[in-house]
C-alpha cells in the first residue's frame, strides 16, 4: 500500500510538471500523428529486410503470388502487394531490378520514419521549452507575492538554489525525459504488437520477462529519490555559503574569517559530494542492469527461435527470423531509454518538491473579495487596539494612534520596541494579529493592495538600490516617465551634482545594490525614486542614521524638502531630526508609552527625555 500510494504522488507530480504545458491542444494532436507515423515507418523500415534477403538468396517464397488480390486495409494485403511488386520488377528488370526496388523502397521508409522522429522532437522541444518558461514565471511571480515573514524565515541561498539548480534539475531530467515518457511507449507497443503478429511463442518470452526486470530496476530507483532530496537540500546550503560571503566579504576581510569561511564551504562541500555520488552511482545502475536483462531476454529469444528453425514442422523462415531479432532490437533501445529516464526523473521529482514547496506556499497578505478602490487619501490612519505577533511572540500590544493628513508623527523607542513592524504593519507588510488599521475610516484590509501601495513613498535606512543605471533606479516601477521629470526628483533630493559626475550621468550603472556609491549618495537616490513617486504618505524609517554629518546634512535637506504638504511618519534615531514633529510616539516593549510633541514630552521627564538625554542637541 505505500508503495502504491508513492507511485501515485510521484504520478501526480509528473502530470502537474505537465500541466506547465497548457493549453495540451498546441502540441498533443499533432505529436500523436507524427509519432505513429514514425513508428510505421519504422516498423515497416525492419520488416522489409525479409523480401531484402529473399531476393539476394533467390527464395521461393515470392513466387507463390500469382496475382494481386482484392484490396482490404490489413498487414496481409500491403505485405502480398509489395511482394507481387517485388516480383513483376524481378521479371521485368531480373534479380538487379527486384533488389533496387526492395532498396529504394527501405531508404524511402527509412528517410520517412528519420522525417517524422525529427518532427516529434520539434514539437516536444517546443513543448518543453513553454514547460520550463511557465514553471520559472510561476515560481518568480509566487515569490514576488509572498509576505515579507515568509523571507525572514528562509535562506536565502535555498530559494536562489531553487530557482537555479532545482529548476536546472527538473529540466535535465524530468522535462528532458518528455520523449522517453510520451514517444517510447508508443513504439514499444507498436513493435509489440507487430512482433506478436510474427510469432506470438517468441512474443511471450519477452511479456513474461519484462514485468521482473522492471520490478528489479525499481527497486534501485526508490533509493535513488531519497538520496536526491539529500543533494538538492545540501546544494540549497552551498548557495547559502556562497551569498552570505559575497554579500559579507568585508566583514570577512575585517575578522581574518577567510580560513574559517573556507573550512565551512568545505564541510558542507564534501557532504554534498559524498551524496552526489551515492545518487549518480545508483543512477548509473540502472542502465547496465537494462541492458543485462535485455541480453538475457534476446538469449532466450535466440535459443527458442533456432528451435523453431530447426523443426521441420515450423513455419517459421530464417528472413522472417532475422527481421524479428531487429525489430526486437528496436525494443530495446527505447525500453533502455525509459529505464535511464525512470532513475533520472526521481531526482527530478526530488527538486520538483522543492519547487512545489515554495508554489503551495499559502500567501498571507490576500485580497479582498470585494476590494474597495482607493481614490486617494483625505483625512487620517488610525490605529485601533493593534496587536501584532510573530508566531507566539507578541510586538505590538494595543496600540492606539492616529495620524492625520497633512502631519509629522515621529516614532521613537529603544531597540527592539516595534517601532519598524508599526510602521510595516501600514502598507501591509504583515496584517494585524487583532485590531484594525483605518485609512479614512475604510480598513486597510478591505483596502485594494495596489491602490493602498500607490498612496505611500518608503525610505528605508538601507537605501534598496538595483543593479541598474541612475535613471532606472530613480525611475523604478513606474513607466514612461520623461527624463525631464526624472532630472527634477534628482534635484530636489540634492542627488543631481553628484550624478552629473558619473561619467555617463544618469546612464551610469551603480553596480549591485548601488556599491559604487557612497552611503549619502544611495540613500539620495532612493529619496528621489520617492519623490518622483509624489506619495500623499510618506514612511521614513531610520533614513538618516548610518550617514556622517556632511551626508546627513545634505539627505535631511532632502528629506525635508520630501516631507513638505505630506504626511509623514518617521522613525527617527537621531532624536535632533524630529523636533518639529507635530507628534511624537514613544514605544517600548510594543506599548505606546507616551505621546506628544518635543516640549510636551521634555515637560514630562519619561522615556522620550531619557532618550533625549543621551544624545547631544545642536
Amino acid at each position: 500500500m505505500p508503495r502504491r500510494t508513492e507511485i501515485i504522488e510521484n504520478m501526480n507530480k509528473f502530470y502537474r510538471l505537465v500541466s506547465f504545458a497548457k493549453p495540451y491542444s498546441r502540441y498533443w494532436p499533432k505529436y500523436l500523428v507524427v509519432v505513429i507515423l514514425a513508428m510505421v515507418f519504422g516498423v515497416f523500415n525492419y520488416l522489409l529486410i525479409m523480401p531484402l534477403i529473399e531476393v539476394l538468396f533467390s527464395s521461393d517464397d515470392i513466387q507463390q503470388i500469382a496475382q494481386l488480390p482484392d484490396f482490404t486495409l490489413s498487414a496481409r494485403y500491403l505485405k502480398t502487394a509489395f511482394y507481387f511488386a517485388m516480383l513483376k520488377m524481378k521479371d521485368a528488370y531480373g534479380t538487379l531490378g527486384s533488389l533496387i526496388f526492395v532498396i529504394t523502397a527501405l531508404a524511402l521508409a527509412s528517410f520517412l520514419a528519420n522525417l517524422f522522429k525529427y518532427l516529434g522532437y520539434r514539437i516536444l522541444n517546443s513543448m518543453r521549452a513553454n514547460v520550463m518558461r511557465n514553471i520559472r514565471e510561476a515560481l518568480f511571480g509566487k515569490i514576488t507575492r509572498l509576505h515579507l515573514a515568509y523571507y525572514t524565515s528562509q535562506r536565502k541561498g535555498n530559494l536562489l538554489s531553487v530557482l537555479s539548480n532545482d529548476i536546472n534539475e527538473v529540466q535535465s531530467s524530468v522535462v528532458a525525459s518528455f520523449q522517453v515518457v510520451f514517444r517510447d511507449p508508443i513504439f514499444i507497443l507498436g513493435n509489440f504488437a507487430v512482433l506478436f503478429y510474427m510469432s506470438y511463442q517468441l512474443t511471450s518470452i519477452t511479456i513474461v520477462t519484462l514485468p521482473l526486470s522492471g520490478y528489479l530496476i525499481s527497486l534501485v530507483s526508490r533509493k535513488l529519490r531519497r538520496k536526491a532530496v539529500e543533494v538538492q537540500s545540501l546544494q540549497g546550503d552551498l548557495m547559502s555559503i556562497i551569498e552570505e560571503t559575497i554579500s559579507g566579504s568585508r566583514i570577512v576581510k575585517a575578522f581574518n574569517a577567510q580560513e574559517y569561511v573556507r573550512e565551512r564551504f568545505a564541510k558542507v562541500n564534501a557532504a554534498h559530494r559524498n551524496a552526489l555520488k551515492q545518487a549518480t552511482n545508483r543512477q548509473e545502475m540502472a542502465v547496465p542492469l537494462s541492458e543485462f536483462f535485455g541480453v538475457t531476454v534476446a538469449m532466450l529469444i535466440l535459443l527458442f527461435g533456432g528451435i523453431m528453425l530447426l523443426s521441420d514442422a515450423s513455419t517459421f523462415t530464417v528472413p522472417k527470423f532475422i527481421a524479428y531479432l531487429g525489430l526486437y532490437y528496436q525494443i530495446l533501445v527505447p525500453s533502455k531509454d525509459i529505464t535511464k529516464a525512470h532513475a533520472g526523473i526521481q531526482r527530478g521529482l526530488a527538486a520538483a518538491d522543492r519547487i512545489f514547496d515554495v508554489l503551495d506556499t499559502p500567501v498571507e497578505i490576500t485580497k479582498a473579495k470585494n476590494p474597495v478602490e482607493v481614490k486617494g487619501f483625505a483625512r487620517e490612519i488610525r490605529f485601533e487596539d493593534v496587536s501584532f505577533s510573530y508566531g507566539e511572540k507578541p510586538v505590538l500590544k494595543h496600540v492606539n494612534l492616529t495620524i492625520p493628513k497633512g502631519k509629522m508623527v515621529a516614532i521613537v523607542g529603544p531597540s527592539g520596541a516595534g517601532k519598524t513592524t508599526l510602521v510595516d504593519l501600514i502598507p501591509r507588510y504583515y496584517d494585524v494579529t487583532s485590531g484594525a488599521i483605518l485609512l479614512d475610516g475604510v480598513d486597510i484590509r478591505q483596502c485594494q493592495p495596489k491602490g493602498l501601495m500607490s498612496l505611500m513613498g518608503i525610505v528605508t535606512q538601507e537605501a534598496i538600490l538595483f543593479n541598474d543605471s541612475v535613471r532606472g533606479n530613480i525611475a523604478f516601477g513606474l513607466d514612461g516617465v520623461p527624463d525631464e521629470a526624472v532630472v527634477e526628483a534628482a534635484k530636489v533630493a540634492n542627488a543631481h551634482d553628484f550624478i552629473m559626475h558619473m561619467e555617463n550621468g544618469y546612464s551610469t550603472c551603480i553596480g549591485d545594490r548601488g556599491v559604487r556609491l557612497s552611503g549619502g549618495q544611495r540613500q539620495r537616490l532612493a529619496i528621489a525614486r520617492a519623490v518622483l513617486k509624489n506619495p500623499p504618505i510618506l514612511i521614513l524609517d531610520e533614513a538618516t542614521s548610518a550617514l556622517d554629518t556632511e551626508s546627513e546634512k545634505l539627505v535631511q535637506d532632502a528629506l525635508c524638502k520630501l516631507m513638505k504638504n505630506r504626511t509623514s511618519i518617521v522613525i527617527a534615531h537621531r532624536l535632533s531630526t524630529i523636533r518639529n514633529a507635530d507628534c511624537i510616539v514613544a514605544l517600548q516593549e510594543g506599548e505606546i508609552v507616551e505621546q506628544g510633541t518635543h516640549s510636551e514630552l521634555m515637560a514630562k521627564g519619561g522615556m522620550y527625555k531619557k532618550l533625549c538625554d543621551l544624545q547631544t542637541f545642536k
